[in-house]
């Protein structure tokens, strides 16, 4: 037999448990109305420290998905400002080199610069076309600014050129407003990274200014006439009564150029019309600026008349 303390706790469980059911009965059949305040009341009553901590929580997981959604965006910003620079330079050489096409009207082909880890770098650039695509030895390689070098050797879909920082490097050269002719070599002693030009055989009752532009001359039928090359800055040095020798500021880097344009079959012609350089500034070149001289390329025999756009009979 029980207690009478069991008793009482025994009977107290059974009248807590009928009222539970009651009340359970009383909720699910009573109206939505009856409900709903009775839950609003204990919402705001006894379980308002549950609901604030609810939110909390709420509110906390919120922030944490914002702040990385924040951390995403700032860090996509971030990359995007370190590319843009080097995308809007990138799209501005294409545009000139584009430009610079469309000017020619020597054939040529659009070529890519390499990457090449030579001790050469600078001297010589590794570009992607070769005789696939109609490059062969001694095509002029020319950039918007102007003159790059020259193709040295050649494979099926690379070739080589030798740039003007190249110690064998040679071009013949002529100012159009000082109507003074010599040739223009790489510096001697300079690195391919300091390399510069220099504008010899000057003939010395010739004076050249400061700032004058230097001209491909045509003579050796290898480079078009017209191809800026560079601008004198001094005298380097002089022989009295013979020549003058010029330090020149070089028109193209290579070491900067990304994309260039190989000229097939050059003819013995002008070509200024495609350089309108706003760096070294406009040139009007004369009709008799240059004797008028037989190729010596003989790749320059080919048909002038023959479309831009084919590709040149070798």
């Amino acid at each position: 037999m029980l207690p009478a303390s069991d008793r009482t706790v025994s009977r107290r469980d059974t009248a807590l448990f009928a009222l539970c059911l009651v009340l359970s009965l009383t909720a699910l059949f009573a109206p939505p109305r009856l409900t709903g305040a009775v839950a609003t009341g204990l919402r705001q009553s006894i379980l308002w420290p549950f609901v604030w901590l609810e939110e909390r929580a709420e509110e906390g997981r919120t922030s944490r998905a914002r702040l990385d959604a924040v951390t995403v965006e700032r860090d996509s910003a971030a990359m995007a400002a370190q590319v843009l620079p080097s995308l809007l330079a990138e799209n501005e050489r294409l545009r000139r080199l584009l430009g610079l096409g469309h000017r020619l009207h020597t054939r040529y082909v659009a070529a890519e610069v390499l990457h090449q880890a030579q001790a050469t770098d600078g001297r010589t650039l590794l570009l992607s076309v070769g005789r696939a695509s109609g490059v062969e030895p001694f095509d002029p390689v020319v950039a918007p600014q102007g003159l790059i070098g020259v193709i040295s050797s050649v494979g099926r879909s690379t070739s080589v050129a030798m740039t003007w920082a190249h110690p064998d490097f040679r071009v013949s050269a002529f100012t159009p407003t000082a109507n003074a002719f010599g040739l223009v070599a790489a510096a001697p002693g300079g690195t391919a990274s300091d390399a510069t030009l220099e504008f010899r055989g000057v003939p010395y009752r010739d004076s050249i200014p400061a700032g004058t532009v230097v001209l491909s001359s045509g003579l050796g039928g290898v480079y078009p006439k017209g191809i800026p090359i560079g601008t004198v800055e001094r005298i380097e040095r002089e022989q009295v009564g013979w020549e003058r020798v010029y330090t020149m500021r070089a028109a193209a880097i290579p070491g900067a150029a990304a994309h260039v344009l190989v000229l097939l079959a050059p003819r013995d012609a002008s070509v200024a019309d495609a350089f309108p350089l706003d760096s070294l500034g406009a040139v009007s070149l004369p009709a008799d600026s240059a004797p008028n001289t037989a190729p010596a390329h003989p790749r320059l025999t080919a048909s002038a008349s023959s479309p831009p756009a084919a590709a040149p009979a070798r």
